[in-house]
Order: C-alpha cells, then structure tokens, then sequence
C-alpha cells in the first residue's frame, strides 16, 4: 500500500513522476501528490482521489517543470483522505520536504514535543512530525541533511520507505528503508526511486534494493552511498539487473488488469514449472528444496504462513503435503500467528507464502518462527523482495507482474510450486512410487493446456454473471481439495464486486449456512468427479429442496449435477490434487464480469491494497 516514485538527473521530471505514480496505482490510495524543484524554489501539487486528479490539478496549477520531482499515492493511516493529509509533506522551514510509507508509532510523543519547541503542524499525520524532526536535527546537532535523517530514524519506531529533499542541496536525495520496499534505479547520471521497479523500468535494467535499516544517499553525477541506519557502516550496493519488461506491465489490449492475467495464467504456469519439471529425466528440480530437503524430511510438522489469497494457496498445500508427503500440516493467518505466542519448534519447517514478499504480517511471522529456530522457506514472486531475503531458503512463482488487486495468477503459481515440493519430498522419502511419481509429473505439464481449455467457458461464465449480478450474498461449496478453492472464489466475488460472500466446506452447509438458502440464493458448488462427487451430489440435493439456485463447476462430460443445476461450467479432468489449477479458473472469471457489470473498479477496489506493508 501506498507509492513512492521519485527522479533527480537532467529530465524533465514531471512526466516520469507521473507515469510512475499510475503504474503503481495497484498498491491501492486514496489520495496522491508531487512536488518539483525548478532550480530555485518547490512547487506542490497533493490532493484527494486519484493520479489522474492529481494530474489534472498540478497541470492547472502549472506545477511541471523541473529536474527533481517526489511523488506518492497515500493510503490514509493517520488522518482522514484530504487534500491536507496528502504527501509529500514540508518541514515548517519549508526547506525539507518528505514523502514517506509505512506508520510511525511513536509520533505523538515526537510530536509533543516538536510543538514545545514552536513546531506548528498543519496535517494529522505522522509523517509531517518526522519531517520536522529532521529539521530540527539539523538546526539543533548542525549537521548534514543525511546525517540529520539517520539520527532522526534512530528515535522513531515503526516501519517507512521514505526520501527526503532539501532545497539547500538541490542536488540530492534521501532515502531509507525500514519494513517497506524500496528500490533506486541507476541511469545514466541519473536516478529513479520506487515502490518497486515497474515506474523506471524503460529508463534503466539496472537497480539497487536496499535492505531493511538502510539508508541511502543519492546524489546527481555521484554513485550512490549505502550505510546502516544504526551506525556509521558503509555498505557496497549491489546493483541487480531487471528481468521486467514494459510489456508485462502494460495492459496488453484487456481492457483490465485482472483480466490479462487470468488469461496469462497457461504461461505463468508453465514459467513457474519450466526449468524445474523435467519429466524426460523424470525428477522435479529446485535448488532451494533440494540443498535443505533434510529440514523437510526431518521436520516433525510444517507450518504455513499467510495472509489473504496466498492463505488459500496454503490450505491446498495442506491437502497435498499431508496426502503425498506424509507430513502434519498447520496453516496460519500470519496476522494472527505473529501475535498468538505459537508454540515453535527447532524442528519445525515454516513455509511463508506472499505474491508480493513484502507482506508485513507474514514477514514478522517469518522473523518469529526464526528467533524460535524454525527452518523458514519463502515462496514469493518478487526477486529482492523482503520475504525472499529473510527466508533461509525460497522458491519464486515465476507468475510475472499482477497489477490488479484480486490475485489470480499468484494463486495457481503458488499452487504449482507448492505441488511440485511436495512431489519431490513424496518421492525422496517414499511415500509414493516412481511410477505415481512420473504420472503427476506427466499431468502436471499437462495443465496449462488444460487451464486454457478452462478459460473458453468465459462467455458463458459472462452470461451466468448477468443473471446474478444483482444479487446481495453467495455462497461457495467445496470439499477436500476444492474447499479452499470455495474459499477463493468467495474471497473474489468480495473484494472486487462488494457482493457479500462466503465459502464453506460442502458437509457444513447442515450446520448452519442452510438456513440462508431460498430461492434468492445463488450457491457455488464446485462438483468434479474426483473427490467425494457423489457426497457433492447429496448436498446439492438438499440445496434444491430449498429452493436455491445452483451454479455447478464440474467435470467435462458430467451427467448428474447436470440434471441438478441451474447452471454448469466444464473443466477438463485431472488428478484429484490438480483440480484447484482448473476450477478455480471459471470462478475469477464469475467474479470479473459481475464486477464489471456492477460497474465497479476491478483493478482498483475500493479500500484494498495490492501489498499489506503496515499492520
């Protein structure tokens, strides 16, 4: 949540700034701003909304000249969306001027005081106390602007990105990093700073992420100077070329985000298991898993950490790895994990699932499990992320940029990797058969065809979408492997079309849920034949008794549910531990068109972030 995009070089940076404010616009806002140093004074331009608000005001206000420019888009944590609350946000010299991710949750005593000594602060954010903290670091300690911010980041607690600049030293930039992802672009004498890559990746391949408690000084014509927050210890950059391109970040002729990537689901698949699936050797390899196999096979039970749609991923890890592998198997809410006083062993395997890697929850719980002496095996999507450098070990999804909010793509790679360390583990301690083993294999790279045959129901799906539309609640029905495909689903259908939903395993509908059903209740049933079908089958029965509407996603050729359903959507047949590739598919696609036929913003939705980097 939030973005920072920033630029110092010899460009005009106005148009830089702003490209790159939209392409962060994923990470979810409510409101943006810029400021510019025209060589010899700041302009601002913030405001409630969105960047394209922002860029219809600073254009009216004709703030667009200059070769510096900070931008950002806030998530509003310490005082309501405003015009006021908006960053970037000035010292009360006027002279520094910050924009900042992340909470800090001391400010009020800072604040306090800063007031003592005749601060006036004109927002209710904490991000204008620690501008001003700087400042008076600077004025009181008489040292430099860089100087002056580590001092300061040394007395606040919480978690930031941030960059500041002076108008004194035009010529340079600020950054830090605790807790929230920050990247330096390097040009040609020139600078880019970021949220993450994607606003400077068609300036430069070349990028610095630096590391939690670092900061960094950048100055225009100079290399950039890495150090330590907590003490004076320079620290060598490591440049890192980029594998993104500007095509992957762009919309590709859909006309959603969300959409692109449910279709590029075949490939993401296929990326994540090419290299790794290599059925004419019969063996899966990830160098991760295998340099650390004995922590998996000596582990007494494997502990998942997640949040949200990697969560789900995570209960399909658990059907597969206690089916296949043999291992118990407990999946945690990271946010509730990191706080419960879990009970953590050194011979507990935890595996921390996050598309973004960035995941504040499940990065302290990750932090947790160490300090307990637990093995930490990270499954991320982003190379350099924080979740990827704090894992002892790791595999990535390979699923490319996803820009819309509502995960798809993450979730079938997560999935894809998951089953693939859970073949490997099943054949090393054998608990199944080099045959069995070489089947799943053959399947598995079956799948993206398969995914692609899933995704030709789409014009049906669109039609069971504009029957449906309008209703107020769903629910999703799912058992053994497909329960937290339900759960998906539902997940979905919230968070993009504002559609209340809930899923529930199939057998616990009698327990409670069917006292919702009538004949206004659209229920979700996903009935393929493998998997207690015929107990699927039951359970639809007694929704039909009452009248409800059904909405089955069943095997291709099916006969029985068919009788029963309103409506039906074929998938292809697979293993029973593979049907989650395929049925959740129709279900991103039931929840795309009804929220585009309620109108509502798919890739944007309204109080969600793409990346949950504060508490």
């Amino acid at each position: 949540m939030c973005g920072i995009v920033g630029y110092i070089g010899n460009r005009e940076a106005y148009p830089i700034v702003l490209k790159g404010l939209e392409r962060l616009e994923y990470r979810g806002y409510d409101s943006a701003g810029i400021v510019l140093y025209d060589g010899q004074d700041l302009q601002l331009c913030k405001t409630q909304g969105k960047v394209l608000d922002l860029k219809k005001k600073s254009e009216k206000e004709n703030i667009t000249k200059g070769h510096v420019a900070l931008g950002h888009t806030r998530w509003a944590t310490h005082g309501v969306p405003n015009d006021v609350n908006a960053h970037p946000h000035y010292s009360n010299s006027g002279n520094l001027v910050i924009i900042h991710n992340g909470i800090i949750e001391n400010y009020a005593s800072i604040k306090e005081e800063l007031i003592k000594r005749g601060y006036v602060f004109h927002s209710d954010t904490d991000t204008e106390v620690l501008v001003n903290l700087i400042e008076e670091i600077q004025k009181h300690e008489g040292v430099k602007l860089g100087k002056a911010v580590q001092i300061a980041l040394n007395q606040v607690v919480g978690a930031y990105a941030i960059a500041v600049f002076d108008r004194n030293k035009p010529d340079e930039i600020i950054v830090a990093k605790l807790g929230s992802p920050l990247a330096i672009g390097v040009g040609e004498d020139e600078f880019f700073i970021a949220s993450d890559a994607s606003p400077f990746i068609e300036y430069t391949n070349n990028a610095i992420y630096l590391e939690d408690e670092q900061m960094a000084i950048i100055r225009k014509g100079r290399d950039v100077r890495v150090r330590q927050i907590d003490g004076d210890k320079q620290v060598a950059p490591y440049i890192q070329e980029l594998q993104l391109n500007l095509e992957q970040i762009e919309k590709g002729g859909y006309e959603h985000f969300m959409l692109k990537e449910i279709y590029e689901q075949p490939e993401a698949i296929k990326d994540t298991y090419r290299g790794r699936l290599r059925i004419n050797d019969g063996i899966v390899k990830m160098a991760g898993l295998e340099d650390n196999i004995h922590k998996f096979l000596n582990a007494k039970r494997i502990i998942v950490v997640a949040c949200g749609t990697s969560w789900h991923a995570g209960l399909v890890a658990e059907y597969i790895f206690e089916d296949l592998v043999r291992i118990p198997v407990e999946v945690e809410y990271a946010s509730e994990f990191r706080y419960r006083n879990p009970i953590i062993n050194s011979d507990d395997v935890v595996i921390a699932i996050s598309q973004s890697g960035e995941t504040a929850d499940t990065l302290a719980a990750i932090k947790l499990a160490k300090e307990n002496g637990a093995f930490v095996f990270g499954v991320c999507n982003v190379v350099g992320s924080s979740i990827a450098r704090e894992s002892h070990a790791g595999a990535y999804t390979h699923a490319g940029p996803e820009i819309g909010v509502a995960s798809t793509k993450a979730f079938t790679t997560q999935i894809t990797v998951l089953t693939l360390m859970a073949l490997k583990l099943a054949k090393r301690n054998g608990r199944i058969s080099q045959s069995e083993f070489h089947q799943y294999l053959a399947e598995l790279e079956t799948i993206p065809a398969k995914v692609e045959r899933s995704l030709e129901v789409d014009s049906h799906v669109k039609y069971i979408s504009s029957i449906y539309k309008d209703v107020a609640n769903f629910l999703y029905l799912g058992r053994g492997y497909n329960f937290p495909v339900a759960l998906e689903g539902a997940l979905k259908l919230k968070e993009i079309s504002y559609i209340h939903a809930e899923g529930y395993p199939a057998a616990e509908m009698k327990h409670g849920p069917i006292a919702l059903i009538d004949e206004q209740m659209p229920v979700v049933v996903i009935a393929t034949k493998k998997g207690h079908y015929e107990k699927v089958i039951s359970n639809i029965q007694e929704i039909k008794s009452r009248k409800g509407k059904i909405i089955a996603v069943v095997t291709e050729g099916d006969r029985d549910v068919k009788l029963l359903a309103d409506h039906v959507i074929e998938v292809p047949e697979t293993y029973e531990a593979l049907t989650p590739l395929l049925t959740t598919i129709p279900l991103q696609l039931l929840s795309y068109h009804i929220a585009v036929m309620r109108g509502c913003n798919v890739d944007q939705p309204r109080n969600l972030a793409k990346s949950v980097t504060v508490e």
